[in-house]
Parts: structure tokens; sequence; C-alpha cells
């Protein structure tokens, strides 16, 4: 029998989370990514749960059914690391392992960082954790590409972005996900232009959906993204320089404790800057496993893969 997953809402440091909840055992705390939802994890939910922990993933701040807030300031990565920490107390766990995608990776890293005696495991996927860069990420952004686009960049001015997206919503998500799944041959770093290129410029809409995610899959972020908007989602860009800022009290810190990095074989992002050569020096016992025939959406395009190399780590962990 599936273990249903059930839904509440719980409020933290100010806001109120929508969680989603399958099992009972240890906590296992999942954070999504862009352009996603606590729907990305739905196949990793029950399998967990039959495996005998609590899984609990999260709509994070911006996203589907969580607050919104106004200030651009309240995205960064220590108020969200805060937040989770928060989280797993309300569910009534001392520890818990911190599991993140894309845009999560850096809050299950952080989590970790700065909560090791709680955070007994992290898995972070697609997005390595190579330390505090020796400059504002924007300006070694700007360095790297010169007076090239760079998504990153261009999601910097608030409204920008939302003014092209948001009024082909369905569009901006079949070309964000197939721009960098395992199916796609776009050239997700293409060298153009930064002046006057806009984000559809260098990712081209395929027409159709990518084969991991079905239509009404589609639909259920569609709905989401409808009702409250890109604004949320983009200001985790907007706060890169501001992480930046507010991590440099724990800019040489370690997590010694285990930790989990998964990538797609056909994922562009992992080896952009170097990052993922550096892990060692902040996760000092860290498996990383290359999964095949993926990219990018590494829990939705190889689900069983990467929910038996979860299991896997989950059951190393005392």
């Amino acid at each position: 029998m599936t273990p249903e997953v059930h839904h509440q809402f719980t409020e933290v440091n100010g806001l109120r989370y929508h969680l989603a909840i399958c099992g009972q055992g240890p906590l296992v705390l999942f954070t999504h990514g862009f352009p996603e939802s606590w729907y990305s994890w739905r196949k990793q939910l029950p399998f967990l749960a039959n495996a005998g922990f609590q899984a609990v993933a999260v709509d994070m701040p911006g996203y589907g059914q969580t607050d919104k807030p106004k200030a651009v300031e309240r995205y960064n990565q220590i108020a969200i690391s805060d937040d989770m920490a928060a989280l797993a107390t309300a569910l009534g766990h001392n520890t818990f392992v911190s599991v993140g995608h894309d845009w999560g990776a850096p809050t299950a890293w952080h989590t970790a960082l700065r909560f090791p005696e709680r955070v007994r495991g992290v898995v972070g996927m697609s997005v390595p954790y190579g330390g505090r860069p020796p400059q504002p990420p924007t300006q070694g952004f700007k360095k790297l590409m010169q007076d090239k686009f760079f998504y990153m960049l261009y999601f910097q001015p608030p409204g920008v972005a939302e003014a092209e997206l948001e009024p082909e919503l369905a569009s901006f998500l079949r070309r964000f996900w197939w721009s960098t799944c395992s199916e796609s041959d776009v050239d997700f770093f293409k060298s153009v232009p930064a002046e006057g290129t806009q984000l559809f410029d260098v990712m081209p809409d395929p027409g159709h959906l990518p084969s991991f995610i079905e239509q009404d899959e589609a639909n259920y972020y569609f709905e989401q993204f409808s009702r409250s908007g890109l604004r949320g989602p983009l200001n985790y860009y907007r706060n890169l320089d501001r992480n930046w800022e507010l991590s440099e009290s724990y800019a040489q810190a370690r997590f010694l404790k285990p930790a989990l990095f998964l990538y797609g074989d056909k994922d562009p992002v992992p080896h952009f800057g170097g990052e993922m050569q550096r892990m060692p020096e902040y996760l000092s016992d860290l498996r990383q496993i290359e999964v095949a025939d993926c990219g990018h959406w590494i829990q939705q395009e190889q689900a069983e893969q990467v929910n038996q190399h979860l299991l896997n780590f989950l059951h190393q962990l005392k």
C-alpha cells in the first residue's frame, strides 16, 4: 500500500509554511529548487515512508501555499536555514537529515553547516557546495561572463524577468525544464551578448514536455505559479550577494558528518564554476555519485535510482 501524503501548515519565524508529510520515524526534510514546489519530491516521500522514515517536503517561501514575503531579503539562505531547523523542532525532531535539490541544495548545505549538532547527514542534488567565494557572486559572474548573457544576472533587477516570463508561464516552465534535462541539446550556457537579450532568446520552447513529467504533473506546477507568480521564486537569485555577506562567520566551516552529492551525468550545472572539485574541503565525509542518463531534474528524471541512493545513505547514518 502506498502511504498517504498529508498536508499541514506550520508557522516558524513569522512565516506560515505548507508541508507535505508522509510516514513516521526519523525525519528527512526535503527542500526544492526553481521553478518547482514540494511536489518535485512526490516520488521520494512514499518510498522513504515505506522504509521507516518521516519524509517531509516543504513548499519554500514564495512558492505554493507557503507565505510569500514582500521583502526580498527574507529569501536569504541564513533566514531560510533557520526556518528549516525551526520546522524540525515544530515537527518534534531534535535531529534530522537535510535533503535539497537546485536552490534547495544551498539550503541543505547551509542548514548542515549552521546546525551540525542537529543535522545527522546532508544530501545535495545538482548544485554543489564549494565554500564561500572570495567575492560577491554577482561580481564573479560579471567577471566570468564579461558582456555575455547569464540568466542569474538577468534575474537580478526586480520585475524584469517577471514581465517576460509570467505572461507565458506554461512556455517558461517547458523551456526551463527542457533546457537542462537529459533529452535536451540546448547549450544552457550559450554565449550571446547580454545587451537586449532575454531568457527566451537563449532557451527555446520545445513545444512539448520532457518525458520525465506528465501533463497532469505539469498542470500542478502551472496552477501553483499561476496563483502566486514568480517574484518570490526569483528573489532567491536576488539574495546571492546577501547570502555571501551573511555567511562570513562560517566561511571556513566544515561539516564532519556524512554528506552525499547526487548529480546527473547530462546536467551542465554541477560543472559550472568548479565548485564540485572543492567540495571535499568543506564536507569531510563526502560521497559523490553521478546518476546515469540524467539531467538537472534528478529526483524526477531518475526517481528509482535517486530513491535507492537516498535509502543506502540513510541506512549508513548512526
